[in-house]
């Protein structure tokens, strides 16, 4: 991938996350939505917060650790209307050439 398609691809993740904010109800929440989305798609083993508060913000990891530990825990907004807003950016782009007909979802190998 060249750097041009490195940038559009980080400008469309923030593009996204941001969309997803608008939903959140708070504007507290944002700033760990994007830390832990971003955690998500790092190279870590685990897919924890503790591995992901490391990697997201090195320099305070306890802080960011309990941060992420709310965000996820008790995070008070609607799941609801973050999976419609999520329904509502991703459903377009699967079916933009055609409707679904089947999932495959494939476990990683052995």
């Amino acid at each position: 991938m060249d750097r041009r398609q490195c940038d559009s691809s980080a400008e469309r993740f923030e593009a996204y996350l941001n969309e997803i904010s608008s939903v959140l109800g708070h504007a507290a929440r944002i700033g760990p939505l994007k830390d832990y989305c971003s955690g998500l798609l790092l190279p870590v083993e685990r897919k924890s917060v503790e591995p992901m508060a490391a990697v997201t913000a090195p320099e305070r990891v306890a802080a960011q650790h309990q941060s992420l530990l709310h965000f996820v825990g008790a995070g008070g907004w609607s799941d609801d209307r973050v999976l419609a807003k999520v329904r509502e950016l991703v459903l377009p782009q699967i079916e933009r050439h055609g409707a679904v007909e089947a999932w495959i979802i494939d476990g990683e190998p052995e």
